[in-house]
């Protein structure tokens, strides 16, 4: 199979947006991405990022994709679990204390940071509305860090994401009061829950 075959197959297998290390890991030559750009049959739209002309931008895709330090979380967990109706105004990403985010800042995201020991806690596969691969915070991190930063949080999207965790045939209360333990937020979290239960 040549090359330009080769990778078209990756353009498809990856619904149309593909990072320069797709290629790479093809085990194709860097130059037949330039020679697709110069066709009109991809386009660079970030460092190491292409899409093709039919297909959809997929902004947490290609955030993730750039900065593979930052989880989705807070508001952004909360509705990509289904925990809230409220579509994020921003994306809301966590990364551990030491990373430079400032121009995931200047990009206009909620940025949050933990210490490094507890950055991984919590983290799982998920997909974008388009079917890509991300990674956000499980539910039960999600619920801990929404209550975490309740004073920077809408109060009522706070109440919602709550009390929807609460109605979750799939919550899981003991992993929820281990992660608000580790997160030194226990006390807090059980009042909102004894309200809640």
């Amino acid at each position: 199979m040549g090359y330009e075959r080769k990778l078209m197959n990756v353009i498809e297998d990856n619904n149309g947006l593909i990072l320069t290390k797709n290629i790479v890991e093809s085990g194709i030559p860097r130059q037949y991405l330039s020679n697709f750009v110069k066709e009109g049959l991809l386009e660079r739209i970030a460092h190491g990022v292409y899409i093709s002309p039919s297909s959809f931008e997929d902004e947490m895709y290609i955030l993730q994709s750039i900065n593979n330090r930052a989880i989705f979380s807070h508001e952004t967990s909360l509705y990509l679990h289904d925990l809230t109706d409220r579509d994020p105004i921003n994306l809301s990403v966590t990364v551990p204390s030491g990373y430079n985010a400032s121009k995931l800042k200047e990009d206009g995201l909620d940025v949050y940071f933990i210490k490094k020991e507890l950055y991984n806690l919590g983290i799982m596969g998920s997909k974008t509305v388009y079917g890509r691969p991300i990674f956000i915070y499980n539910k039960e991190r999600t619920i801990c860090d929404i209550v975490r930063s309740r004073s920077s949080i809408d109060i009522s999207i706070l109440n919602e994401g709550l009390k929807r965790y609460v109605e979750d045939k799939e919550k899981n209360i003991p992993l929820l009061m281990r992660y608000a333990k580790q997160l030194n937020i226990q006390n807090i979290l059980r009042r909102y829950m004894e309200v809640l239960l």
